[in-house]
């Protein structure tokens, strides 16, 4: 498969596409972000990179952050995880309080705010530098030492995160969350802030395609069940009120981020990351989507 060449035709392909979606601007760091950016990176399972555009270029990876914390949280806890969050897809936006309160503190799945909140509570409970622990994990992941925090977007979170202290503020009266409010908050913002090129997340997440082991080093990170239900969490809940479209359009468990980004795999070959900061109505990437659209249609691979 002529992963290089696809890709390259793909970016001339989506061109038509730039100005039709909007920079986040809820976040003022995210605002800042010049609008043409664009990168893609293919990474297979035996080590092989392809990529186009600004695929070495960092940026806020913002919810695509909310898959690390699950497969970081996942071994520890177990299924005695999903007693505290849920699997379903939401329907609603991102942050949506309604729901929420309408099911009294249990969020629906692990990649809306609240469900990945409760998360970061539950590394909280188990990892003492919580922060330091989950860089360390992704760097693991990612086989790259390049992954880190950008402090300025972490503020900005910190900042206009109203919306984020309410979930928690709310999930504490019903007694699901455990850690201070503020430290939850402050270790989830700092989630949302890492920064990573669209090569390393492709690196990243190969260990989703490879069943729960890292290809480049063959250590088991999650067991096989494991992988594949977060897999399928990513599937039906990646992309926040848009995962049946996604689904139905592109066919591949992925995730997305306000940032730009979105990662997707496909098992047993490859993962794929895109960044074009332009997000739909719905806050994923325009543009992203997309390219992952025309991907499983020219390369004639999904998981169905």
């Amino acid at each position: 498969m002529d992963y290089q060449g696809i890709i390259e035709e793909i970016a001339v392909l989506v061109e038509p596409e730039f100005g039709k979606g909007k920079v986040a601007d809820y976040i003022p760091a995210l605002a800042k972000v010049p609008a043409d950016k664009f990168g893609i990176a293919v990474q297979t399972m035996d080590g092989a990179c392809f990529q186009v555009g600004d695929a070495e270029e960092p940026f806020s990876i913002q919810s695509i952050a909310k898959v690390f914390a699950l497969a970081q949280a996942y071994p520890v806890y177990g299924e005695a995880l999903w007693k505290r969050v849920g699997m379903e897809p939401s329907g609603n936006p991102f942050n949506s309080l309604v729901q929420l309160e309408y099911e009294k503190g249990i969020p629906r799945n692990p990649f809306i705010n609240a469900g990945a909140l409760v998360i970061t509570d539950m590394l909280i409970e188990h990892f003492p530098k919580p922060k330091t622990q989950m860089l360390d994990f992704i760097r693991e992941l990612s086989g790259s030492d390049d992954v880190y925090y950008d402090y300025e977007v972490a503020r900005s979170e910190r900042e206009f995160g109203f919306t984020n202290a309410a979930l928690v503020n709310f999930m504490k009266s019903h007694y699901n969350i455990k850690a201070p409010v503020e430290q939850v908050l402050d270790v989830y913002f700092h989630q949302c802030a890492i920064a990573m090129s669209c090569r390393k997340l492709a690196s990243a997440f190969l260990v989703l395609a490879n069943h729960g082991v890292l290809p480049h080093s063959g250590k088991r990170m999650l067991t096989q069940s494991q992988a594949k239900r977060i897999n399928a969490v990513m599937l039906t809940c990646g992309f926040y009120d848009e995962a049946g479209e996604f689904a139905f359009c592109v066919g591949l468990p992925g995730k997305s981020g306000v940032g730009g980004g979105i990662v997707a795999v496909i098992p047993n070959e490859l993962a794929i990351a895109v960044w074009s900061p332009e997000l739909n109505e719905h806050g994923n990437s325009q543009i992203g989507i997309k390219v992952l659209e025309r991907f499983t249609t020219m390369t004639g691979k999904s998981i169905f």
